[in-house]
């Protein structure tokens, strides 16, 4: 089996990689509280979803 001679730089590794990050996730802004959620989610913030409450959110 052939070896490599000499070794990849950190430069092309790093060129290789360049695909390799998760893409961000988009967000949507919660109507009632203004705070960022996933869409199409409960609001983690206030317990929310399409304007009614759905889950009890503990006050801090």
């Amino acid at each position: 089996m052939p070896n490599p001679k000499r070794r990849h730089s950190a430069q092309r590794r790093a060129k290789r990689r360049t695909h390799d990050a998760l893409p961000t996730t988009g967000q949507s802004e919660c109507p009632n509280c203004h705070e960022p959620k996933l869409p199409h989610r409960v609001c983690p913030h206030c317990g929310q979803y399409k304007g009614r409450e759905v889950v009890e959110v503990a006050e801090e």
